[in-house]
C-alpha cells in the first residue's frame, strides 16, 4: 500500500497494541493511532497475580511497550482518552482527554475495546456505583495495585469463582500468607479449562490450602465503617446460608465485552455477545477490523464460536488486523484451539480442545494415562497424568489435557496434532526423545494415545 493510510485503533491491549506494531511493519509510511483509556501502553494482564504475589516485584515491570517505544515507532498514543462517538459515513473518530476533545480521521479502524469484569448480582456490593472498599476485581494494573494495599498478612480473603484466574489469585495471595476461602457456583473447579476427572490434583491441594465451596454463589456483603467485612454465600441445591469473614474479596467470574462502540456502527455481534470477525480480524463493516476480548471466532474442533479471552489468540489476531489494515495478507487458521495453561500451587495444569462437556452430539472416546516424568528406576520423576479425546468415526485427536511435570510442553505437542489433523495411530508411535535424568522411552502422552487406540479398536470390532 502507498500513500498515507490513516490507522486509528481504539485500545492498547495485547491486541492494540499488537496491530499497531504489525501495522507498522507493514506500511512504514502509515498514519497510525491509537486511543487508550487506562493510563498505561501495553501491558501483561497475565501477569497481575504474580505482582501481587511478589514473584514479578514491581507492576511497572509487566510493561512490555513503554510510551517512547510508541513514539519511537511514529506510532501517536493517547493515554487516558476515551473513544465515545464513531461517524462510520464520515470515517472519523471522536475521543476525549480531559476537557479535550480529539477528532481523527481513519482510512482504517480496529475496535480493540475488550471487556469489562463481570458482577454478579450481589446485594450491597456496590456504593455510588463503585464496588465498596474491599471489593475487587482484577483486570488492570490499578486494579492489582487496590488488591495488593489491602493484603495483610494472616488477614481473611474470599475468591468468588474457581476458574483458572481465581485460582492463580487463590495462589498468590497464599503466598502473602492470608486464609482463603473459595466460593464457586458451579459443582466443579476449572470447569471451562479441565474435565472433572483431571482435577483432582488441583482439587486435593486446594482443600488442603484453602476452604472450598463448590456449587455456591454469593448473594450478599456487608460492611463495618465502610469497609467490606462479610460474605454471605448460599448452597444451590439447599439454599442453606453461610456467613463468611472477609477482609479482601477477589470476584473472578468472567468478562462482559465491550461493544457498544461496535454496536453504534453497525458490526454483527455472534451468538457469545461479541463481535463477529473472519479469517483476517475483520468485521461486518467495510475497512474495520476487530481484535482481542470483545470478539468471538470458531473453535477449531467443533466449529461453534468461541469468545476469546487468551493473550496468545489475541496477539495473533493483532498481527493480523495489523498486516492487513495495512494493506497486507494475513490469514488467521480456521478456528481457534483454545490451548491453555497455568500453574496452581506447584501443580502444572494444561489443556488444548474443548472439554468433554462440549462436544454433545460429536462421538468422542478417551484414552487415560498416568505416569511419571521419568523412568521409573530413576530417582526424582514427577507425576504425569495425560487424558486425549479421540474422534470415534475419523481416529483423530480433538483434546488432550495434562496435569503434572512439564504439562503445557506435553499439550503443545497435541496442539500440533489437531492443527495438522493427526490420527491418534500416528501420534501413539511418534519418537519421542529419551534419556534417564530427562524422559522415559515412551512418554506419557504416547501411552495416554495407546489406551485410546485399544479402545478404538474394541468399539469397531
Amino acid at each position: 500500500m502507498t500513500g498515507e493510510t490513516k490507522i486509528v485503533i481504539i485500545g492498547c491491549g495485547a491486541g492494540g497494541g499488537t496491530t499497531a506494531q504489525f501495522a507498522r511493519k507493514t506500511d512504514r509510511k502509515a498514519i497510525v493511532t491509537i486511543f487508550e483509556r487506562g493510563k498505561y501502553p501495553q501491558y501483561s494482564k497475565c501477569g497481575l497475580p504474580y505482582v501481587i504475589s511478589g514473584k514479578i516485584p514491581e507492576f511497572k515491570e509487566l510493561i512490555e511497550f513503554s510510551e517512547d517505544w510508541f513514539e519511537k515507532e511514529r506510532i501517536d498514543l493517547f493515554l487516558e482518552t476515551t473513544v465515545d462517538e464513531i461517524n462510520k459515513k464520515n470515517h472519523t473518530v471522536f475521543a476525549k482527554k480531559g476537557n479535550e476533545r480529539i477528532k481523527k480521521e481513519f482510512d482504517k479502524l480496529i475496535l480493540a475495546t475488550g471487556a469489562t469484569p463481570s458482577i454478579p448480582p450481589i446485594k450491597n456490593i456496590k456504593k455510588n456505583g463503585e464496588l465498596i472498599k474491599g471489593a475487587h476485581v482484577l483486570r488492570t494494573i490499578d486494579d492489582g495495585k487496590l488488591i495488593s494495599s489491602d493484603i495483610k498478612k494472616g488477614k481473611k480473603a474470599t475468591i468468588l469463582g474457581a476458574g483458572l484466574i481465581g485460582l492463580e489469585m487463590v495462589d498468590a495471595l497464599s503466598k502473602k500468607e492470608m486464609d482463603i476461602t473459595v466460593v464457586e457456583a458451579l459443582p466443579e473447579i476449572l470447569g471451562n479449562a479441565l474435565d472433572n476427572d483431571m482435577c483432582e490434583p488441583t482439587l486435593r491441594v486446594l482443600q488442603e490450602k484453602t476452604t472450598l465451596y463448590t456449587n455456591h454463589v454469593a448473594t450478599k456483603v456487608s460492611e463495618e465503617h465502610g469497609t467490606l467485612r462479610h460474605v454471605f454465600i448460599k448452597d444451590n441445591k439447599t439454599n442453606e446460608e453461610k456467613e463468611l469473614e472477609t477482609d479482601v474479596l477477589v470476584i473472578a467470574v468472567g468478562t462482559k465485552p465491550n461493544v457498544s462502540l461496535a454496536k453504534s456502527i453497525g458490526c454483527k455481534l455472534g451468538e457469545t455477545g461479541r463481535i463477529t470477525i473472519n479469517e483476517k480480524s475483520e468485521t461486518s463493516v467495510k475497512n474495520v477490523y476487530a481484535v482481542g476480548d470483545c470478539t468471538e471466532y470458531k473453535d477449531f474442533v467443533t466449529q461453534k464460536a468461541v469468545g476469546i479471552g487468551l493473550g496468545s489468540i489475541v496477539v495473533r489476531q493483532g498481527i493480523a488486523a495489523g498486516v492487513n489494515a495495512a494493506g497486507g495478507n494475513y490469514i488467521l487458521p480456521k478456528g481457534v484451539l483454545l490451548t491453555r495453561t497455568s500453574e496452581i500451587f506447584g501443580v502444572e495444569v494444561a489443556a488444548v480442545g474443548p472439554v468433554k462437556n462440549a462436544f454433545e452430539k460429536m462421538p468422542v472416546i478417551y484414552g487415560k494415562f498416568k505416569g511419571s516424568s521419568l523412568p521409573e528406576y530413576f530417582p526424582g520423576g514427577n507425576p504425569i497424568t495425560i487424558k486425549v479425546g479421540v474422534h470415534e468415526e475419523t481416529g483423530r485427536i480433538v483434546s488432550a489435557q495434562a496435569v503434572g511435570s512439564n504439562a503445557a510442553q506435553r499439550v503443545n505437542v497435541f496442539a500440533c496434532a489437531i492443527f495438522n489433523g493427526a490420527n491418534v495411530e500416528d501420534v501413539k508411535k511418534l519418537e519421542t526423545a529419551y534419556a534417564p535424568p530427562i524422559a522415559p522411552p515412551l512418554d506419557a502422552l504416547t501411552l495416554a494415545c495407546d489406551v485410546a487406540s485399544l479402545k478404538l479398536a474394541r468399539k469397531k470390532d
